[in-house]
């Protein structure tokens, strides 16, 4: 069929013809929303009113300029048609040219193989045709230049409406407009039998070893630095290219092993607000000094004078330096908050249950493991500190507290984000989101408050953990707004509230997901009562994702997430985790059933001066199963649950 419609092949084949009419009557399965359009991305709502296809103007493929385009083509084939004294046919011509705009559009031109040609004409439905080839099989001329096309249309009407029928018969026009289960929820973010919200990803980096982060700079260039656990961190472009040249390279200091799943090594990073003007970036690492205890250093550094994808190595200065007791639990967040303070999250210290002291580090403010602290670091304190406490830090006049703590009772927070609020009404503006890892039954998501304390080792969870600190009447401690089980996943890592454009139906949703089982999960707000609830997510079917550039799959081992400058979401994954292993990832999520209107989401990067070479981007996954399976030693090993 589809080499009689293109026309490849020869009137010989026409026999075939016989065979595609008695696979029609072969039960086909039942449609599944998919709205595709021709350009292989996902339909959208229209900016402006549509003059000419209206039917499609609330949802659907084409924007004001397509739609003139269409009927400019339109009023040419009428004044043909008028010149020649032909039936004009207006209504089923304008019907027939107004399904490039469907949201079906794909379906209806059969583009979902995008390695094969697209039909001149959409497929019709019997009946449709048959009207259509009685009516107007003059009009076939005017709307293709397939001439075997043209000759069928002046054959039988079963022979021309076999050819531009579909085999799915729920997507034929006008069957497509009338199909409940293609039409319910369109435009809404495509669910599978389970309920589970379906995404596609874009492969955006690869051949990253371990990569544990990835952060803009807020300078209106939109480079994407992504760093590797080893310590380095490389400059991706907007075009997707990376420089050759490493933004930072720390590996000779910080302290880190091949061994699978070792924590320790360059763990955080966070540029200054006002990092186009000052120049000032802030880092967290892993450090062994001769032997000596292990510690978590934070430092301050600055971009070179001379090359703005370049950091200055002689610039670090350290500012803050905390002993760590055990190997594992050492943090690693850097983020700055809306008040201009640098936030830093910082692990309980390691082993099983927080054993150190009488009630751990975690409820012990005299420490500074397993806590939230905050800083200012624009101005140096008067006894030799680089930085200055903030005047309305919780516990600033608490004896025997540090006045650096803002909130307390954490175990290992991996992965906090600051949410940039709704673009339009600016809701949930400044939240700061954090996954905190568990022990051994419960990993939960926790908005962080000042003065907070989050439970641990109280508490793992909403549940108990220490039972007679849990049950304390000075506990006082802040639930989770979500926690799951370990038969869910073992080991959170935190993610972001999706607040970009190209994806306007994930708006809101805080997209996370677990390191161990490789899950991606969403929670959404119910902003009556500020409680949320679990959205399922997974990989979109194949068929849904079977356009160029999309991929429904991706590693196990999720790293961390990521945020670019315009607010779309990526998160960073490993088949192999290990400092040494160049298999890790960076993914980009699509929502496949609808997107911005074109032109809406256009960035205009200003220009980055380049002084070395520049490596092209090559993607590496190909269409596979739901993910890269993992070997067994890897598999058995619980990242942040080691005793």
């Amino acid at each position: 069929i589809l080499s009689l419609i293109h026309g490849i092949g020869s009137v010989t084949t026409i026999p075939f013809i016989l065979l595609m009419s008695v696979m029609l009557l072969v039960p086909v399965q039942p449609a599944s929303a998919h709205p595709q359009c021709l350009d292989f991305e996902p339909p959208f709502k229209p900016s402006w009113h549509l003059e000419f296809c209206t039917q499609y103007e609330q949802f659907g493929c084409c924007d004001q300029k397509t739609d003139n385009m269409i009927a400019e083509r339109y009023w040419d084939i009428i004044d043909q048609l008028e010149a020649t004294g032909h039936e004009l046919c207006a209504d089923m011509l304008k019907e027939i040219m107004c399904q490039e705009c469907s949201p079906y559009a794909a379906h209806l031109y059969d583009a979902e193989d995008p390695y094969t040609p697209v039909r001149e004409l959409p497929g019709l439905c019997f009946g449709y045709c048959s009207e259509f080839h009685g009516k107007c099989r003059h009009v076939v001329k005017y709307l293709t230049g397939n001439q075997l096309l043209w000759d069928t249309s002046g054959r039988d009407v079963s022979t021309f409406c076999s050819m531009v029928d579909l085999s799915d018969q729920d997507y034929c026009y006008p069957n497509v407009l009338k199909s409940p289960d293609l039409n319910s929820n369109l435009g809404q973010v495509a669910e599978d039998p389970r309920g589970c919200l379906q995404v596609c990803l874009t492969e955006v980096a690869n051949n990253l070893r371990n990569p544990v982060l990835m952060l803009h700079s807020g300078d209106g260039t939109h480079r994407m630095f992504v760093a590797e656990q080893v310590g380095f961190v490389w400059v991706y472009l907007h075009d997707g290219s990376r420089l050759e040249q490493p933004f930072l390279d720390m590996s000779g200091e910080v302290m880190t092993t091949p061994w699978l799943g070792d924590e320790r090594g360059f763990l955080g990073m966070a540029f200054h607000p006002k990092y186009r003007d000052n120049g000032r970036f802030f880092i967290y690492y892993s450090i062994q000094v001769n032997s000596e205890l292990e510690k978590v250093r934070v430092s301050e550094m600055k971009v070179s004078a001379h090359d703005m994808n370049v950091a200055d190595l002689y610039s670090e200065r350290a500012i803050l330096e905390i002993e760590e007791p055990a190997a594992n639990h050492n943090g690693g967040q850097l983020l700055f908050g809306l008040d201009g303070y640098l936030y830093i999250f910082t692990g309980d210290g390691g082993k099983a249950g927080d054993p150190f002291g009488k009630y751990g580090n975690a409820q012990n403010k005299s420490a500074l493991l397993g806590k939230v602290l905050r800083i200012d670091v624009d101005v140096s304190d008067t006894r030799g500190k680089q930085y200055r406490i903030p005047a309305d830090n919780p516990f600033l006049h608490e004896q025997d507290a540090r006045p650096e703590v803002y909130a307390y009772g954490v175990r290992n927070m991996w992965r906090c984000s600051v949410d940039r609020g709704d673009p339009v009404s600016r809701y949930g503006r400044g939240r700061i989101f954090c996954g905190d890892v568990g022990q051994n039954r419960y990993e939960e998501i926790d908005v962080i408050v000042k003065g907070g304390n989050y439970g641990w080792r109280a508490k793992e969870g909403f549940e108990c953990y220490d039972v007679k600190m849990c049950h304390s009447s000075t506990l006082n401690d802040i639930l989770p707004v979500f926690a799951y089980s370990h038969h869910v996943g073992k080991s959170v890592t935190g993610g972001y509230v999706y607040r970009g454009c190209e994806s306007p139906n994930l708006n809101g949703l805080y997209i996370f997901g677990d390191f161990m089982s490789g899950r991606i999960m969403a929670l959404e707000e119910d902003k009556t009562t500020g409680s949320w609830k679990e959205r399922s997510v997974c990989m979109g079917e194949t068929k849904t994702c079977s356009f160029p550039g999309l991929i429904n799959h991706h590693h196990k081992f999720i790293i961390s997430f990521a945020e670019d400058e315009a607010g779309e979401l990526y998160f960073l994954a490993t088949a192999y985790p290990s400092t040494m292993s160049p298999s890790g990832t960076i993914f980009k999520f699509m929502d496949p059933s609808r997107r911005a209107p074109p032109g809406k989401c256009k960035q205009k990067p200003l220009s980055v001066k380049v002084r070395g070479k520049k490596i092209p981007f090559v993607p590496r996954e190909r269409k596979s199963p739901q993910f890269t399976f993992c070997i067994s030693v890897v598999c058995s090993y619980q990242r942040s649950h080691l005793t």
